[in-house]
């Protein structure tokens, strides 16, 4: 197995990919690498009109998500770990989720010139997520643009991350349900997940199921 030294986490919104980056980072005492998505003028618009609103918004999360990764050849290169809440291609998920004529084709032409020089990570983590589990999440954080964020909006989100690491095949996958683990809360099932993570025989793509704790 190829040595891990950079993480991605990816995940639905409110599936816990932050919450996760940070604590392993702290564990790792790792470059954290977050993605700026407050800083998007048009988010909490976009959850208000969709079809108004998706290529600003869409957009601008593009070249944003290019020029931090940009910055990553540049800093830190001597850094043991790096872990990032995020991967590039994650932009295709939302970009083909919702445009359609001719801004899709203008995309599709915009982002292959970005993601040529963008670099992979050793390993990325996709957490899945139950519906509710992701509402009670979202709800509880309670960020004011994610207000207008419908549950039929996330059924879609969810299906298309789904989709999308079936199959996804750029680097090393390990796909956790996070049904039965709370490792924001609960330290043992942090530590379980960890050792998935760093496990000598894990798989090209490995499956995490954890059963639940009594």
């Amino acid at each position: 197995m190829t040595e891990i030294r950079c993480i991605a986490i990816e995940g639905v919104i409110g599936a816990g990919k932050s919450s996760l980056a940070r604590i392993l980072s702290d564990r790792l005492s790792a470059n954290l690498i977050m993605e700026e998505f407050e800083e998007n003028p048009f988010l909490e618009k976009f959850y208000e009109d969709r079809k108004r609103f998706a290529f600003q918004t869409q957009m601008f999360f593009l070249i944003n998500r290019f020029k931090q990764q940009q910055q990553l050849n540049q800093q830190d290169l001597f850094s043991n770990f790096m872990v990032s809440d995020y991967i590039f291609e994650k932009d295709k998920i939302f970009a083909y989720l919702n445009l359609s004529g001719e801004e899709l084709k203008l995309y599709e032409t915009i982002f292959p010139l970005l993601e040529r020089d963008i670099p992979k990570p050793d390993l990325v983590i996709f957490l899945q997520s139950s519906l509710d589990r992701l509402t009670e999440n979202i709800k509880t954080r309670g960020r004011k643009y994610e207000r207008n964020l419908t549950r039929a909006y996330l059924a879609e989100l969810s299906e298309a991350y789904n989709n999308f690491f079936f199959k996804y095949n750029n680097t090393p996958l390990l796909i956790v349900n996070t049904s039965e683990i709370d490792f924001v809360n609960k330290e043992g099932d942090f530590e379980e997940l960890y050792a998935q993570i760093f496990r000598e025989d894990r798989g090209f793509i490995e499956y995490f199921n954890p059963e639940p704790r009594g």
